[in-house]
């Protein structure tokens, strides 16, 4: 094995010197140690190198035959059990996915018809989101269904170690004379029982029958997508974004177009230019500042497709920066002013997806549920603060330190956002605008201390077709573990309550939702994970049984999505229209408001999952 590693090693050294055939002389003697050794992993090392000096030779079909070393990462990422650790390997080889993709796609320029670009589509459909394809194809079975019980018994002593903890510490901090020795001991406690906890879920997956008889999903193929996915009025923009060279691949229920871009680094720059340019208090009421942006970046990545559009629906599978752009508010390349181009919103609807099989998995999955007997569930305006007016002993406020230790992590949760947890007053208004759309019997509403963290983990919830969160949210993009959404912090007395729904408790939700709406700031935010795209709050809601969920792409002005939220749902209450026809026609109200024309006020919301 060392040998071999060597061999592979100086070949790596002479094709950096641009002495190719030197280099596939060492790595060809490689390969047969890895295969006598069993190494597989090692082996889709040396295949790879190998197809990369013969691609940089100008050899591009002699380099496809070698790049079987997709084969093996397949192979090798089942074996993996544990979801968190299966994404973190997948994340290592997507650069085996990216050459495989370049390779085909640079062969479909010298032989246009021999199909290579579908080849390369159904790759980069391949290299996404697969960890949540497993996940949400698991979240329909009961894996749970003749596991040991005593492995079961193991796992529900480890969730009430963990609530006990939770409890024992929210009263040892909020002692004045605790010291950090203790804090740090109870942090410890936890971190042990959740590496407990995740192990023994695992060992749940690994020995559970029902698991084990779960085939991999595997991704939809071009034809699949075109009969399950699309219909006539529906075009899939899916990126990839490369070290050396991008692509956009255009799909429609009868045709597939690809479109060379440039490197991920020079999209990069520019899509964070016109997400300042929409977001940053400087600019974004500058018309000509955001017109700017917007031609740099809609040159790039729209205008190549822009014939195609027409009126289309429009489903992007983003990638890297894409997935934190507000494409509602792009528009095609023109003048600038008042005659330029208006945004995609005006003549398209717009939803957002990690990968089009994603969609395919999300309808078997409801397909054959039963619908929720009940319309709409509210949870809004709860109580942050100590401060609040709303506490029955306004004197012996609580103090925000004491709310912090009810919330264990939670000032990591913020990280450097400096967020304030300010009272969001606009939420009950919004609330009560959205409440009236319904008759009493068919909806529920907890407002103040009943938007608890208790109210949105409770069993009721499934009952709901629509579950609306209209509160502070946020995303740690290093942790995603640690996004949440906020509920009342305090009881009525004034008493610190643990009321930060985590993903982790999102993921253990039982719902049977046709829409979860999240009002609140960047809620749509997460970790961009290479090859999974964006593990947030979208993913556990998906995981927990919703079809769609609305989310934020950045923090979001109070009033205006008060006023945003109103007319979404008149849209679907009142008029009938789908929530992805509605959301476009309350951005549409907005932009014709001069107040609220600025994208930055209605651009920030998007909807993920089922457009139908």
């Amino acid at each position: 094995m060392g040998e071999a590693t060597t061999l592979n090693n100086i070949g790596g050294v002479y094709s950096d010197l641009g002495e190719k055939q030197k280099a596939l002389e060492y790595l060809s003697q490689s390969l047969p140690l890895r295969r006598a050794v069993g190494d597989r992993s090692g082996e889709a090392v040396s295949l790879y190198n190998i197809a990369f000096a013969k691609r940089d030779r100008g050899n591009l079909t002699e380099a496809l035959t070698n790049i079987e070393t997709l084969k093996i990462i397949e192979s090798l990422r089942t074996k993996v059990a544990g979801p968190e650790l299966r994404t973190s390997y997948f994340a290592t080889v997507q650069n085996y996915y990216q050459f495989y993709i370049d390779l085909l796609m640079q062969l479909h320029k010298t032989q246009p018809k021999s199909g290579y670009n579908t080849k390369a589509f159904e790759a980069s459909e391949r290299s996404r989101a697969r960890s949540l394809l497993e996940l949400l194809q698991e979240a329909n079975a009961d894996i749970r269904q003749g596991v040991a019980p005593e492995l079961l018994q193991r796992e529900r002593s480890l969730q009430q170690q963990l609530d006990a903890l939770e409890k024992r510490r929210i009263e040892v901090l909020n002692r004045p004379n605790h010291t950090p020795a203790q804090e740090a001991e109870l942090e410890q406690q936890r971190q042990t029982l959740i590496t407990q906890y995740q192990d023994i879920q695992t060992q749940i997956r690994t020995t559970s029958p029902r698991y084990a008889a779960l085939t991999q999903p595997q991704p939809l193929t071009l034809s699949q997508i075109q009969q399950q996915i699309l219909d006539e009025n529906t075009i899939l923009l899916q990126y990839s974004l490369g070290k050396d060279r991008s692509y956009l691949w255009a799909v429609t229920k009868t045709s597939i177009t690809s479109y060379e871009l440039p490197k991920a680094a020079e999209i990069e720059t520019t899509a964070k230019n016109f997400r300042a340019a929409v977001t940053d208090p400087r600019y974004r009421d500058i018309p000509n500042r955001v017109a700017e942006a917007n031609n740099a970046l809609s040159q790039i990545i729209l205008q190549p497709v822009a014939a195609q559009l027409g009126q289309k629906r429009l489903l992007i599978v983003g990638d890297g920066v894409l997935n934190y752009l507000p494409f509602a508010a792009l528009s095609l390349p023109g003048k600038s002013g008042e005659n330029g181009n208006p945004p995609l919103i005006v003549n398209h609807e717009i939803v957002l997806l990690p990968s089009a099989s994603t969609l395919g998995i999300l309808r078997q999955n409801y397909s054959d549920r039963q619908a929720p007997t009940r319309t709409l569930a509210i949870l809004a305006d709860p109580v942050f603060s100590g401060n609040d007016e709303r506490i029955k002993n306004y004197s012996s406020a609580t103090t925000e330190q004491a709310v912090e230790s009810a919330n264990p992590g939670l000032s990591r949760s913020r990280g450097n956002n400096n967020v304030q947890f300010d009272r969001l007053k606009f939420t009950r208004q919004e609330a009560q605008i959205i409440q009236a759309l319904v008759p009493a019997n068919s909806r529920t509403e907890s407002l103040d201390f009943a938007a608890s963290r208790a109210t949105a983990t409770s069993p009721n919830l499934s009952q709901y077709k629509i579950i609306h969160f209209a509160t502070h949210g946020f995303a740690n993009s290093t942790n995603p573990e640690l996004s949440g959404i906020l509920m009342s912090l305090v009881d009525e007395n004034g008493k610190p309550l643990n009321g930060f729904l985590r993903l982790t408790d999102i993921f253990n939700l039982k719902l049977a939702a046709e829409l979860v709406v999240l009002s609140a700031c960047q809620t749509g935010l997460g970790q961009n994970i290479q090859g999974e795209g964006m593990v947030g709050l979208t993913r556990g809601f998906m995981y927990a049984g919703a079809k769609r969920v609305v989310v934020s792409l950045w923090s979001v002005d109070d009033e205006g999505t008060s006023k945003l939220m109103s007319s979404f749902y008149q849209g679907m209450l009142k008029k009938g229209l789908t929530p992805a026809a509605a959301l476009r026609a309350a951005q549409l109200e907005m932009l014709q408001q001069k107040q609220w024309q600025s994208p930055y006020y209605w651009a920030a919301f998007t909807l993920q999952g089922e457009w139908r």
